[in-house]
């Protein structure tokens, strides 16, 4: 399974995203893990795009399903 990218960012963030973690990251460091988590953004909502281009030729949507199959359900 995939992660979503606020997922990845809570993770690197450490006790659950947390405030008080900030101030043991630097602040370049901090930057670095922003800018990895809006890579990841851009790249799964372009393959939500492209799974949605899919699902309207078989005239379907089904987003829920698609987050279910790549990201493991409810979160």
């Amino acid at each position: 399974m995939k992660q979503t990218a606020v997922e990845w960012l809570v993770e690197q963030l450490g006790s659950n995203g947390h405030i008080s973690t900030y101030e043991s990251i630097k602040r370049d460091e901090l930057q670095s893990i922003i800018e990895k988590a809006k890579e990841m953004e851009k790249e799964q909502i372009t393959d939500s795009y492209i799974m949605g281009s899919y699902d309207m030729a078989d005239k379907e949507f089904r987003p829920e399903q698609y987050y279910n199959e790549t990201y493991g359900g409810n979160k």
